[in-house]
C-alpha cells in the first residue's frame, strides 16, 4: 500500500475517537499490552514523560520536548489528535515519522492488527514506542489521549509524570465531577515516580496527594516556579503550561543524567513552534483584520480563550464557530459574546453538528449569525465582512482549526 491507502485503511478499518466519538473508546489496557508484547515491548527501553490533564497536553508536551531539544538531546514527541496529517502525532525533534516506516509498520503488522482488532489509537502508540526503540531516542514527550488510568499510553513507566489540570470534560468515560476525573487522570501516577501538578483545586489536591501518598511517590507544584517566562506561544492559558515545563525539567534534572541549562530553558520555550511543528494555539493568521483561530473546545479551555479574546482592542468581533455533535451546547455556548457576529459552520468529519443545529442552539444564548456550507466558506465570509479594525476569532473544535491551517 501507498502511505495514503495505508493511512486510509487505518482510519476506515479501526476505531478513531477523533473521527467517531464514543463507539471508539476502550476502557481496558488489554490489547495494548498484548501488542506491546508482540512488539516485543519497546516501551521498556525507553525513557518516557507522561503527561495527562483536561487542557494543555499539548502545549507542555510540546515545550519539554522544545527545551530538551535545545539541550541537544534526541527527542521524541506522541500527541493527539493530529490537525492535516496523522504523523504529526508521532515526530522525534521535530521532524514527523517517515511515511515508509509507517507503511512497512502496518503491512507487518497488519494480520495481528486485524484478528486483535486493535483500536486506532492502540495501533498509534504501538508505532510511535516501535519508531522511537528504532531511533534510539534519548527521551520520550508521552501526551495521553483521553483519561489517564485506562489510556493506551498507561503501559509506560516514566521517569516523571506530568498532570496539567483538572477540567469538566469526557463525562461519559471519566465522570461528571472534578473529583472523579482527577482520579482518572492521577492514574498515571506510577510507583515511586515523582509527578508535576501544573494546575489545581482544593477537591483536586486532594485527590492527587492521595494517589501520590498511596504510590509514595513525590509530588511537586509548578506553582512554585517564580520566574516568569516568554514563550513564542502566546495564548495567556500558557502561563501555567511554561511553569508546568520547567519544573519537570527540574524534577527530571534532579532524579537522572539529564543537563539543562539555564539558557536551554529560555531559548526552548522561545523556539516552541520551530523546534516542534506545534499549530493552532492562539496562532495569529492574519492583520487587518487581526485573525486568531485556536484548538480550545471544552469549557475549561474556551473560558480562558474567549477571556483573551475580549482583551483585544477592535471595532467589531466576528467568530467563525463550528463544533462536534457530542458537544455540550449548555456548557460552551454561554461562554460567547453575543456582542459579535456569528458565522456557523459544520467541520467536515463524521462528528460534526450540523450547522443549522448549531445555529438554532446558538441563538437561545442570543449568539446570532448565518450558517454556511463549510468552515472555508464562513472564513471567508467573515473576511468579506471584517474592516481593518476588526477581530475574527476562529475555533470552537480542533477541526474547525484544522480546516483552515
Amino acid at each position: 500500500m501507498t502511505y495514503d491507502q495505508t493511512v486510509e485503511w487505518m482510519f476506515a478499518q479501526l476505531p478513531v475517537y477523533q473521527f467517531q466519538g464514543a463507539s471508539a473508546y476502550k476502557a481496558n489496557l488489554d490489547n495494548i499490552l498484548l501488542f506491546a508484547e508482540h512488539l516485543r515491548n519497546p516501551e521498556k527501553k525507553l525513557n518516557f514523560i507522561h503527561i495527562a490533564g483536561t487542557n494543555g497536553k499539548g502545549s507542555t508536551s510540546h515545550m519539554l520536548a522544545s527545551i530538551l531539544q535545545e539541550a541537544g538531546y534526541n527527542v521524541g514527541l506522541y500527541t493527539s489528535p493530529h490537525l492535516k496529517d496523522f504523523r504529526e502525532r508521532i515526530k522525534i525533534n521535530g521532524r514527523e515519522i517517515p511515511k515508509d516506516f509507517l507503511v512497512d509498520f502496518i503491512n507487518t503488522h497488519k494480520p495481528f492488527l486485524e484478528s486483535n482488532n486493535l483500536s486506532f489509537f492502540e495501533m498509534s502508540v504501538g508505532l510511535a514506542f516501535a519508531y522511537f526503540e528504532k531511533e534510539e531516542v534519548d527521551i520520550a514527550i508521552i501526551e495521553v489521549g483521553l483519561g489517564g488510568r485506562l489510556d493506551a499510553t498507561n503501559i509506560i513507566t516514566p521517569l516523571v509524570s506530568v498532570i496539567t489540570n483538572i477540567g469538566i470534560d469526557h463525562t461519559q468515560f471519566l465522570g461528571t465531577t472534578e473529583e472523579a476525573i482527577a482520579s482518572e487522570k492521577a492514574g498515571i501516577i506510577k510507583p515511586g515516580v515523582p509527578v508535576v501538578i501544573g494546575e489545581y483545586t482544593s477537591v483536586t489536591k486532594k485527590v492527587f496527594k492521595a494517589k501520590a501518598a498511596e504510590k509514595e511517590s513525590a509530588i511537586h507544584y509548578a506553582k512554585t516556579v517564580s520566574q516568569n517566562y516568554e514563550s513564542d506561544l502566546k495564548g495567556s492559558y500558557q502561563e501555567p503550561n511554561k511553569k508546568t515545563a520547567v519544573k519537570a525539567i527540574q524534577i527530571l534534572q534532579s532524579i537522572s543524567d539529564f543537563k539543562i541549562s539555564e539558557n536551554q530553558i529560555i531559548n526552548g520555550l522561545q523556539t516552541v513552534s520551530a523546534n516542534t511543528g506545534l499549530r493552532g494555539r492562539w496562532e495569529k493568521l492574519h492583520e487587518n483584520p487581526t485573525v486568531v483561530c485556536d484548538t480550545a473546545h471544552n469549557r475549561h479551555g474556551l473560558e480562558v480563550v474567549l477571556k483573551q479574546v475580549s482583551e483585544q482592542k477592535f471595532d467589531l468581533l466576528h467568530i467563525v464557530l463550528g463544533v462536534v455533535n457530542d458537544k455540550d451546547l449548555d456548557e460552551i455556548l454561554p461562554l460567547f459574546p453575543s456582542a459579535a457576529q456569528y458565522y456557523f459552520c459544520k467541520p467536515e468529519i463524521f462528528r460534526g453538528l450540523d450547522a443549522g443545529v448549531l445555529q438554532h442552539e446558538a441563538a437561545q444564548y442570543d449568539l446570532i449569525g448565518e450558517i454556511y456550507d463549510s468552515v472555508s466558506a464562513a472564513y471567508s465570509a467573515a473576511m468579506s465582512n471584517a474592516s481593518a479594525d476588526d477581530f475574527i476569532f476562529i475555533g470552537g473544535s480542533t477541526f474547525v482549526v484544522a480546516e483552515i491551517l
